[in-house]
């Protein structure tokens, strides 16, 4: 029995199976390459704990110079402030792949028990390390995009009037010591600044004008 098959279709199957076996080979090879790329993938999975951790050690590394000198300038204002021996020490940890610093304050006349700094002495502990950082932080800044200049809004509101001297006396010479700008407002009296700022200006409250601005330093 004969069976006649026309021409065009035998060279119709013929480019058919070309184009089959360039597919073919063409998935063979993304296979292939495929295949390379997860087994490098699961080469740095196997490695991926060892790298985190070694990363640890080296942010720790890297900041752990710059905290120390953090530490002992805070730990000098609280003593020099307060006048009480208590220590600030930071507790560091990488999560997420970020450095997380907690500032801790010890006092060492109370069996070196751990204070809370938000209500350590009435919120004071707290408003001098915040002063103390936000120096620190500002003088770390470039100088071509951030001006030298930091405004303290009654960040001495929790201090006792006594102890407001000291508190301005030593921002001021962290001030000069990082060339830095201080504008601080208060409700405390001003003979309590004249020691340890600049200029003084005193706001009252005017009915005609609103508020009268006197310079009185």
């Amino acid at each position: 029995m004969t069976t006649d098959v026309a021409l065009p279709d035998i060279r119709e199957a013929e480019r058919s199976l070309d184009r089959l076996e360039a597919l073919a080979e063409s998935l063979h090879n993304e296979h292939g390459r495929v295949r390379s790329s997860l087994g490098a993938e699961r080469e740095f999975l196997v490695l991926a704990p060892e790298a985190r951790d070694r990363l640890e050690e080296l942010s720790k590394a890297l900041f752990g110079k710059i905290l120390d000198e953090v530490e002992l300038n805070l730990t000098h204002g609280i003593r020099e402030i307060l006048g009480q021996d208590r220590v600030v020490f930071t507790e560091r940890e990488v999560k997420n792949n970020r450095l997380q610093i907690h500032f801790q304050i010890q006092n060492r006349g109370r069996d070196d028990e751990v204070e809370d700094i938000l209500t350590g002495q009435g919120g004071s502990v707290c408003n001098i390390l915040s002063v103390g950082l936000r120096l620190i932080a500002l003088s770390q800044l470039p100088e071509e995009h951030h001006r030298r200049f930091l405004v303290l809004d009654e960040q001495d509101c929790w201090l006792k009037p006594a102890l407001v001297p000291k508190f301005m006396k030593i921002i001021n010479e962290i001030a000069d010591k990082l060339s830095l700008q201080l504008l601080v407002i208060s409700h405390h009296p001003l003979d309590l600044f004249a020691g340890a700022a600049d200029r003084i200006f005193e706001l009252k409250p005017d009915r005609e004008r609103g508020a009268v601005v006197t310079r009185v330093k």
